[in-house]
């Protein structure tokens, strides 16, 4: 409901305002979604390299005989979930008051974090194997909107990219899945946020 009202808001100023003004408040929009996603990269590379030791640690007791029944992922998300908590505290602390992006983009990826973390307990409750194409297709749409909003193409495309293996993965044999599925964390994840970070380093030196 809150985007919803600040596209609404926003669409109601543009009919009060010439076009330079207009462009003028969607680039300030745009410096204030860079200026949210501050420091974002270390939440990239944090997951990304959090769930590539997953799928791996379960491929390997797969093939040693010793059915993961999700122990993997539920690592992953806790541990994953503690540090990224910690850590965004101490940047809220440090950053100070926050926009409405910010709102935004926290509400974002917490929404994401709780549903893959739901999605996770439900396949090892279930037993229904391994849940890597499910979070595949969810971690698309984060990614996806995060990348436009920052206007970042290499988190577009690593949207994109999780999208099509995901849908992918319901088709192919298991094996496959693994590296289907490391493929997209190292190129949607882990390599965006390798860049984002070179490009935060960049405007903290400028």
């Amino acid at each position: 409901m809150f985007i919803f009202a600040s596209f609404n808001t926003i669409a109601t100023m543009e009919t009060n305002l010439t076009p330079e003004q207009s462009l003028k408040v969607i680039d300030d929009m745009i410096r204030q979604a860079k200026r949210s996603f501050h420091r974002i990269s270390f939440y990239f590379l944090l997951w990304g390299v959090l769930l590539i030791a997953a799928m791996l640690a379960e491929y390997i007791m797969t093939r040693m005989g010793n059915p993961p029944h999700g122990a993997s992922w539920g690592v992953a998300g806790i541990v994953g979930g503690v540090i990224s908590s910690i850590h965004g505290a101490r940047e809220g602390k440090r950053e100070g008051a926050s926009t409405a992006m910010d709102r935004v983009i926290l509400w974002l990826w917490a929404a994401f974090v709780i549903t893959m973390l739901i999605t996770i307990v439900g396949y090892g409750v279930s037993g229904g194997g391994t849940p890597s194409g499910s979070i595949m297709v969810l971690t698309g749409l984060p990614t996806f909107v995060s990348g436009q909003l920052m206007r970042f193409k290499p988190l577009i495309v690593g949207g994109l990219l999780f999208w099509v293996l995901g849908a992918f993965s319901y088709f192919v044999d298991p094996g496959v899945i693994t590296w289907l599925y490391i493929g997209a964390m190292l190129f949607g994840y882990v390599i965006p946020g390798y860049l984002l970070k070179r490009q935060e380093d960049g405007l903290r030196t400028a």
